[in-house]
């Protein structure tokens, strides 16, 4: 069984990404606050994609402050990824 990861992120309205990845996927994936419809809806999308695509698919997509929560979710793997290789 793997364990929650929690990203903590910077510069957006949700203040936290819970999310759970399984050989090499997305299985997991939790915002805490931010807009509930488009995260949710991001949610549903990004769940059962291999890790590598969604940090290829979202990293850069800017909102403001220089990020976003689409982008924050692409650092928070990459950072995870980073720890388990």
């Amino acid at each position: 069984m793997n364990a929650i990861i929690t990203y903590k992120t910077k510069g957006v309205c949700a203040t936290e990404i819970r999310f759970e990845v399984e050989n090499g996927v997305v299985t997991d994936l939790v915002f805490v606050g931010g807009c509930p419809g488009n995260l949710s809806a991001m949610t549903t999308l990004i769940k059962g994609m291999p890790v590598g695509d969604v940090i290829k698919k979202l990293r850069g997509t800017i909102c403001r402050n220089a990020t976003s929560c689409a982008d924050q979710l692409a650092q928070a793997l990459e950072q995870h990824a980073a720890t388990t290789e």
